[in-house]
């Protein structure tokens, strides 16, 4: 025993397992995701034989003039309509929290309603809404102050698709702000108010900014969402990205070329806002995390270098003396 005292033991060597179910899945997925993008792509190829123009429509439409403004049109809606959801989402929220029974109730009923429907009804409403009011008046009873405005005039096509989409949405939001305020640990709403700040205050420098890392992940995934839901608005004849490819399909009859050439588009918009997202989400983490998430970059080297981990270094382990010497 005397001779083992002060010894260095040897580092032990770890042999990493093996998981050769790894590499058999990573496989068969493989083979099936490329059979069915070989498919996808050949059929495309092979339209261009029947009625169709193939992959050279896609490629000549992607850059279309007409394609652009339906982008535009898109991006306009999705921006406004997510503005108007937010901000009454928020005052919803606040409502739906208010100890004032008939705020909570009204908040409650908004809710209730708007997600109960879908939001093509809701779409196709405003863009009816002339054939049961035939104008707007708005006004001051008992005076001669009045306004009065035409139905059609004041809510055309695009403004009908803005308010149905922009309703709708307010609904959902309400409810990702409801849950991101309740969140909030309510000592600190208490502590705030024996500080002498009032609700509104409370609500700005305490809990919001604290509710933000719970509102940002869904209020991203509900703008994606929005961008694809705008698609909707084609009932109200509103000339958006799917409106703009459906036109030029009917004068061309390349329909799935077009379909390809709107998805392209969508993906494309969708990815950026994905990115967005994601360093906003980053932004709001700071202070909850003791190291900030990694980027996406930084995710996808890490994916590609750790799906096969090197083995690990050697693991020493400390010199111990036994006691009595």
């Amino acid at each position: 025993m005397a001779n083992a005292v002060g010894l260095k033991p040897e580092a032990i060597k770890a042999v990493p397992v093996r998981h050769p179910g790894r590499w058999v899945a990573a496989i068969v997925v493989g083979a099936i995701a490329a059979y069915i993008l070989y498919t996808v792509v050949t059929a495309i190829q092979n339209d261009h034989t029947a009625q169709g123009s193939g992959w050279a429509a896609v490629g000549h439409y992607l850059f279309n003039t007409l394609i652009f403004k339906g982008i535009l049109v898109t991006l306009e809606l999705t921006v406004l309509a997510m503005a108007v959801g937010i901000v009454l989402g928020v005052i919803l929220a606040v409502m739906r929290l208010s100890p004032n029974p008939v705020m909570s109730w009204v908040s409650w009923l908004y809710i209730w309603f708007f997600r109960g429907t879908p939001v093509l009804v809701q779409i196709f409403f405003w863009f009816n809404l002339n054939l049961v009011l035939k104008s707007i008046d708005i006004g001051i009873p008992f005076t001669s102050f009045w306004l009065h405005a035409n139905t059609n005039t004041l809510i055309p096509p695009f403004m009908a698709a803005l308010l149905g989409l922009g309703f709708n949405e307010a609904a959902y939001m309400a409810e990702i702000v409801r849950a991101g305020i309740i969140s909030v640990e309510h000592g600190q709403t208490e502590a705030a108010q024996a500080l002498g700040m009032n609700r509104g205050l409370v609500m700005r420098r305490i809990v919001l900014p604290q509710a933000m890392r719970v509102i940002i992940p869904p209020t991203g995934n509900e703008t994606i969402s929005m961008l694809k839901t705008t698609s909707l608005a084609f009932t109200a004849s509103v000339t958006e990205l799917f409106t703009r490819q459906q036109q030029i399909a009917t004068a061309t009859y390349d329909v799935l070329e077009l379909l390809i050439v709107a998805s392209i588009w969508y993906l494309v918009m969708t990815s950026i806002l994905t990115v967005g997202q994601y360093y906003i989400e980053r932004h709001f983490a700071r202070g909850s995390l003791r190291g900030m998430p990694l980027t996406p970059f930084q995710r996808f080297r890490r994916m590609l270098f750790t799906f096969h981990a090197p083995p690990p270094a050697p693991v020493e382990l400390p010199v111990s003396i036994p006691r009595g010497h």
